[in-house]
């Protein structure tokens, strides 16, 4: 199965209790598609500007990740940079400058025009619209993130947009602020009548939560002694949801909660280090280990 990836690929300079970094490969697209090329050939569809090296498209080889949708334009790469609290569950922006990604207007190649599985990152929801609209056919599995700034500037479009979307995936505050309940199991009712028909809510330290019409299945974040830097955790979760899916080719329970699994093992990689350099080094071995920890963990007789 072919897996798209449509988001941000940029620079990012993070502070947290542990230590901090200046410039280092971001992005939703970046995080998303090196957790989701373990299980599948990602497609990415993204903007940089001229400061965006070799050096840099070097992280991406050597692994199933088509960078032919990556968009090169003259400028700068978008810029983010933010500082954590001493628990890490804050996090304040320090600067964000969007660059070439202000202009950026996604234009798929012909090869992708065939994506059975479609991931619409954290972009304007008219341009995530736009990008759906030129895949051919119907996809098998549209995925889409969002965040506040979305939902309370642009809501109108991001309701039309989820009306062509299965898996909504937004942590706890967005998805109260989407459907005005405060309930998550009331909220996801609201959100099955907006299009999805998943909702994937994603809990930083707590985890993840998705709830489905027929049942609902949690997992646990995995449990590690040091977190160096959450940044891109969601996105790496949503990689590894999603390229399992795809690789799987189905929607089934057993499919789905697997997803969840390998999406919450992406993220705690993710985690144990800066920007993507512990998941752009990570080995499937390592990954299958964790995902067998995780069995263990969550299992219980009754």
């Amino acid at each position: 199965m072919s897996l798209l990836v449509v988001g941000s690929v940029a620079f990012d300079a993070i502070e947290t209790p542990l230590g901090k970094v200046d410039r280092t490969l971001g992005g939703a697209a970046s995080y998303f598609a090196l957790a989701a090329s373990h299980f599948t050939p990602v497609r990415v569809v993204a903007i940089v500007g001229d400061d965006f090296k070799d050096e840099h498209k070097a992280i991406f080889r050597g692994r199933k990740i088509d960078l032919s949708g990556l968009e090169h334009a003259a400028g700068k790469t978008f810029f983010w940079s933010g500082r954590y609290s001493q628990n890490m569950n804050e996090r304040t922006t320090l600067t964000t400058e969007l660059n070439v990604f202000a202009d950026f207007n996604p234009t798929l190649p012909e090869p992708y025009l065939n994506s059975s599985h479609v991931f619409l990152g954290n972009i304007a929801p008219k341009l995530q619209r736009s990008v759906l609209k030129q895949v051919r056919g119907k996809p098998k599995v549209v995925g889409l993130d969002t965040m506040n700034y979305w939902i309370d500037g642009a809501n109108s479009d991001l309701r039309e947009t989820l009306k062509h979307v299965q898996i909504l995936t937004i942590n706890d505050d967005e998805t109260r602020q989407l459907t005005g309940e405060h309930n998550l199991l009331h909220a996801a009712k609201q959100v099955f009548k907006m299009g999805p028909k998943i909702l994937i809510v994603k809990r930083g330290e707590y985890g993840a939560l998705m709830v489905h019409p027929n049942f609902i299945f949690s997992v646990p974040a995995f449990p590690l002694e040091e977190v160096k830097d959450p940044t891109g955790a969601g996105d790496s979760f949503a990689g590894g949801f999603m390229g399992y899916l795809a690789s799987e080719g189905s929607l089934s329970e057993h499919a789905l909660r697997r997803a969840m699994v390998y999406g919450s093992v992406m993220g705690s990689f993710t985690v144990e280090s800066f920007g993507v350099e512990r998941l752009a080094k990570v080995k499937r071995a390592e990954i299958r280990a964790r995902a067998r920890r995780f069995s263990k963990l969550t299992a219980f007789k009754l």
